[in-house]
């Protein structure tokens, strides 16, 4: 099983971790507009995701490390923020391999 697969099921076994991807997929319909960057072509600021997961910021950012290592998100730095969006190439590739391993 290639690395990149083990590390994106460690990522996904986490609830958190499975609804910011769900909430991505969609961000219009789960996250208010932004002062700086497009929601969808940039992503949602860190600071809107901990505050609907409604933990602390420092809990959040754990959680998207762990999905930006596992290359499930792209992360984008605007100004002193940073943006996530769904990189949906690497979850296409993980769906893939998922069902060619079962």
């Amino acid at each position: 099983m290639a690395i990149y697969l083990i590390d994106a099921l460690k990522a996904l076994s986490n609830e958190r971790r499975l609804e910011i991807l769900d909430w991505l997929k969609d961000p219009r319909a789960h996250f208010r507009e932004q002062i700086w960057g497009d929601l969808v072509e940039d992503g949602v600021c860190g600071l809107f995701i901990a505050e609907k997961l409604g933990v602390s910021q420092p809990t959040a950012s754990e959680h998207l490390r762990v999905l930006v290592q596992a290359q499930l998100l792209v992360p984008k730095r605007i100004k002193q923020w940073t943006f996530y969006r769904r990189n949906e190439t690497r979850i296409a590739e993980v769906k893939r391999a998922v069902a060619s391993e079962l």
